[in-house]
């Protein structure tokens, strides 16, 4: 059995999405034979290179002018039936889990999301992944002509082990019915960094009393270069959008740091975010549950207390 991976990734305007180039990575230490990448997005010609670098045997780019699901499933599709990977990765980011469902129904392959590890175990691709809200880690079998995967962001590093790789161009497969993203300045080819992604991510709750107010996180996200995120409240109430949310409704992150300011710690909350490298909480209740995943706790107003650390961190940095 071949043990060739595809990998699809996208590119931003800061260059080849963190999640594919992990993706990449595992891939190699996942023991493929081959790892070939596809990569959509304005620029990705210009970017196709970092992908061989980070280890990509082959490279084909896809100058894209507007996000389609529909295409980019039917110009995946056309990839998959020329090279017959074993397996296909993508990042569990919005638009790979998205892609990720439509390509395992079309094939009627296993699909495992939210993976942690993937490897080959003989002629059997494995992964092990969170189940029941992240208490348990299971270990399965993906069972089909090809497997698909998504690797959770920031929980595998991406090396630069590579060397310059083979680039083509790809053309935009199908036709753009549906629903066209052609403003993404929150979506796939934005600079914005993508929640899911982020090193460091401030997230605010309804603590924060109003919309008025959350210029409290976005003053601390600052000079930390966190991406913003927000609890099911906050959207819920419209003080923020959905693509913004963390949690078991919204998105799972893992950053090397997150930052909850005024959110009291619901299990919905912590599911997504329980997994980050180091976890500071800002709470005026002693009891809030966010206090028991936190490594560190201020129990403190928040209005006091976070424009104290937004003027601390300013002074570090400058």
């Amino acid at each position: 059995m071949s043990k060739a991976v595809l990998v699809i990734g996208e590119v931003t305007t800061a260059g080849v999405a963190k999640g594919a180039l992990e993706c990449i990575s595992e891939a190699k230490r996942a023991g493929a034979d081959s790892v070939e990448v596809v990569l959509f997005g304005q620029g990705a010609k210009d970017q196709a290179a970092a992908a061989g670098k980070a280890g990509a045997s082959q490279v084909h780019y896809v100058e894209e002018a507007g996000y389609s699901l529909s295409q980019r499933a039917e110009t995946v599709k056309g990839v998959i039936d020329s090279k017959s990977p074993a397996l296909v990765m993508l990042s569990s980011n919005t638009y790979g889990k998205e892609l990720a469902g439509v390509l395992a129904a079309r094939y009627k392959s296993a699909l495992a999301t939210e993976c942690l590890e993937i490897r080959f175990e003989g002629d059997v691709v494995k992964a092990t992944r969170p189940m029941l809200a992240g208490k348990v880690l299971a270990k399965v079998k993906l069972n089909g002509a090809v497997a698909v995967a998504t690797l959770r962001p920031n929980t595998v590093p991406a090396t630069e082990d590579g060397a310059d790789a083979p680039v083509a161009d790809l053309a935009l497969g199908g036709s753009a019915d549906g629903v066209v993203l052609t403003d993404s300045s929150k979506g796939s080819n934005g600079g914005e960094v993508d929640l899911s992604e982020a090193a460091v991510v401030v997230a605010g709750g309804r603590g924060l009393k109003g919309p008025e107010n959350f210029h409290l996180i976005d003053e601390l996200a600052e000079p930390l270069h966190a991406a913003i995120g927000a609890t099911r409240m906050v959207v819920d109430a419209g003080w923020k959008d959905f693509h913004l949310q963390v949690g078991q409704t919204g998105k799972v992150v893992t950053p090397d740091l997150y930052i909850a300011v005024g959110i009291s710690g619901a299990i919905q909350h912590l599911v997504g975010m329980q997994n980050s490298g180091c976890i500071v909480a800002i709470n005026n209740d002693p009891g809030a549950p966010i206090f028991k995943v936190a490594d560190y706790g201020i129990v403190e107003d928040l209005f006091e207390a976070t424009p104290k650390l937004t003027e601390k961190l300013k002074a570090a940095v400058n």
